[in-house]
Formats: C-alpha cells, structure tokens, sequence
C-alpha cells in the first residue's frame, strides 16, 4: 500500500538527548538509522540529506566509521584514523583535525549510508565504500583543497551601513 509521506512529521532534537536513547536500542539488540547532521563527513555524507544505520560496534578498527561520545554529551560521527593501546584518533573525511577517545567511548559502527534519498544503502563492507575510503584517505595532505573545490564557501555578506549602528 503506498504510503503518504506529506503527513510524516519531523522532530528535532539535540544529539545528547537523542543519541543516548539511540545507543539504548542498539543495546537491546536493535540497529537504528539515523539522519546525518553536520559537515564532519563531506564530501559524500552530506547534512540533512543521508542516513545512517548503526549497529554495536564490536571490535574496532582504523577505517571504521564509528559514532563516539568524545566528551559528555558530545557525540561525532567520524573515522577512526589510529588506535593506540586505549586511545583512538578519529577525524571526519571533512575535517582537518582530529579528534579523541577512548574505545569505550565508541557507542556504535556505522554499517552503511542511505545516499542522497536511496532506498538502497551503501555498505561499509561493500567494494564502493572501500575503494571510496582508500583512496580519500589517502588524499589527506591535499584535503583541505579538495573539500574547498567540491564544496567551496559561500561568502558572507558584508553588513549594511545601518546594520549595528547606533545613530
């Protein structure tokens, strides 16, 4: 039976009140597809428009995706790049910089994307996802030209003379 998506509402709420009761599912056993927020992931993940779908994480490894709560509350979605011992470095494929935990602090594995409104996903495990993952992770010295090219930065208008005057 078709389904009539113009009643389907949308709420919005912030990640450390929402990521918690996800991580709770996953617990019970269940996996959850979530919508991507933030541009931590570009060029391919985009805010908004992918999906996705996590499961317990179980043993990690460099190239995983994985969402960790880095900090209270704090939760990325992001690569991991390095583990030491404990210490796990992670930097999203569009970031620069990275970010740190610890393997506990990794809450789930992303197993697959939902790609611009598909309702087919992209494993991680499939050869597209890794082929796409060598070799953008290999291109991490020039990152920062490549992210500007495919998705460069709106300038923001200058403020109108009248804009925060006090005349």
């Amino acid at each position: 039976m078709p389904q009539d998506n113009s009643k389907i509402k949308t709420m919005q709420m912030p990640n450390e009140v929402f990521l918690p009761e996800v991580i709770a599912l996953l617990k019970e056993g269940h996996s959850a597809t979530i919508p991507l927020r933030g541009r931590s992931m570009r060029p391919f993940l985009e805010d908004g428009r992918d999906k996705a779908k996590l499961e317990l994480p179980g043993t990690s490894k460099v190239g995983d995706a994985v969402l960790a709560e880095i900090s209270k509350g704090h939760f990325v979605l992001h690569r991991i790049i390095k583990i030491e011992g404990e210490h796990v470095t992670l930097r999203g494929d569009g970031n620069l910089a990275n970010e740190y935990c610890r393997l506990e602090d990794i809450r789930a594995k992303a197993v697959g994307f939902y790609r611009k409104g598909r309702s087919v996903m992209d494993s991680t495990d499939g050869l597209k996802w890794r082929i796409y993952s060598w070799w953008w992770t290999r291109l991490y010295p020039i990152r920062r030209y490549l992210l500007f090219l495919l998705h460069p930065h709106k300038p923001t208008p200058a403020p109108s003379p009248r804009e925060g005057s006090e005349e």
